[in-house]
């Protein structure tokens, strides 16, 4: 059993607001994402600009000095530190920004299928279910279940889709296709795209409820089931070293539960933000890895600006609950898997730097730059120095500059 005494952060709470990019990347050019800025557009888009006074004063706004967040500008002196990471994985879903943090880049292609999946995918689908299976294409997620959720209800069909990242995607009602049957159906699909030929970063499954096209909302039973981690990541070395490796939101499915001892799951951002305040009751040693992804899910892809800018609100409020309760020795570590413009064309994810905020009561020079970190597993290399652990040599920590 680990001792946290032997340890300078002997707990670490690590947050990835999914989707908050803070600017283009410097490949941004190879995703069609010339100019996309999620954080700098949602600040320029509300009238007076964004507030976020608890990221503000760890240093949101400090990360970029040169060309300001409108309402969350640089201040003096920022109690943590500040900076922001190059996503430098092939692909740009939350499967390659979380793997990455964590110390695995992914350097292969996933595959995608702008035009639909292949019709042995559907054969097999159909096959399995039982059912037919609809759409098989590229869509927006709230917008299928608007054109097909009515023929859905009546047909007992399952809607496929896709979008432009490497994901499968199955819609159903809860009220026409039991949860626990949409779960086997994607596990299932999970099966079919697992390589050598096709290799997928993920399968959503994606119930809905509601009683007609106009009143259809998609419901918190969402399930991701991703690609098996390739390698071991900076998760199993710490899981592996005795420390405890908590998981809140679809941290846990994105690494299909490699290196967890414990999960929750989030019904929203701020059901996440209470079983964040839960484990920060809790007595562990090690680290607390969070998703919210109601800014991508909720408003990213659905280009609700506005949306955003609250839920950031939002979550910035909780964040001083946070920071209130935080022991002299804690570390927290807040930063985005990457960018989905909501002011940006076309409903996918924008190729974007990721912020980067640390912050401890005990810090001994807080307000230090991070720069530009060369990529995010940089994070994960600092998570494992703090704890003593050898990683796998990814990743340039800076645990030095927070200590």
């Amino acid at each position: 059993m680990a001792n946290p005494t032997d340890y300078r952060y002997p707990r670490v709470f690590a947050i990835a607001l999914d989707s908050i990019g803070i600017g283009e990347a410097p490949d941004a050019a190879k995703f069609n994402d010339v100019g996309s800025d999620t954080l700098g557009h949602i600040g320029a888009y509300m009238k007076g600009g964004l507030k976020l006074p608890n990221m503000q004063r760890l240093g949101l706004g400090n990360i970029r000095e040169d060309n300001p967040i409108e309402g969350v500008e640089p201040i003096e002196k920022p109690i943590g530190s500040f900076g922001k990471m190059t996503v430098t994985s092939w692909g740009n879903d939350s499967l390659d920004g979380h793997w990455e943090m964590m110390c695995l880049p992914v350097r292969f292609d996933m595959s995608f299928f702008p035009e639909g999946f292949p019709q042995e995918i559907v054969d097999k689908l159909e096959a399995f279910s039982g059912r037919k299976v609809i759409v098989n294409k590229p869509y927006s997620g709230t917008e299928v279940i608007k054109d097909y959720g009515e023929h859905q209800m009546e047909t007992g069909d399952l809607i496929l889709y896709t979008s432009g990242d490497s994901v499968l995607q199955i819609a159903a009602h809860e009220d026409v296709i039991p949860v626990d049957e949409l779960y086997r159906i994607c596990e299932y699909a999970r099966t079919l795209i697992n390589g050598p030929e096709i290799i997928m970063g993920r399968v959503i499954a994606r119930p809905y409820v509601g009683p007609d096209k106009d009143h259809f909302v998609r419901t918190s039973n969402r399930h991701d089931y991703g690609l098996e981690p390739t390698e071991p990541t900076a998760l199993d070395f710490l899981h592996d070293a005795g420390l405890d490796v908590l998981a809140v939101g679809k941290t846990y499915d994105i690494f299909s539960g490699h290196g967890f001892d414990r999960n929750w799951r989030n019904k929203s951002n701020m059901d996440g933000m209470d079983h964040v305040d839960e484990a920060m009751g809790l007595d562990f040693t090690g680290l607390c890895f969070t998703n919210l992804v109601d800014f991508d899910a909720m408003y990213g892809h659905r280009r609700n600006t506005e949306g955003d800018a609250q839920a950031l609100m939002d979550f910035d409020r909780r964040l001083g609950t946070v920071l209130d309760n935080m022991r002299d020795d804690d570390l927290l570590i807040i930063t985005a898997d990457h960018g989905n413009d909501p002011t940006y064309e076309g409903t996918d994810h924008t190729r974007e730097f990721v912020p980067l905020l640390a912050y401890s009561p005990s810090m001994k020079h807080p307000g230090e730059s991070l720069g530009i970190r060369a990529t995010a597993s940089d994070m994960g290399a600092t998570i494992l120095e703090n704890f003593h652990v050898e990683g796998n040599g990814n990743g340039t920590s800076f645990f030095e500059a927070i200590s």
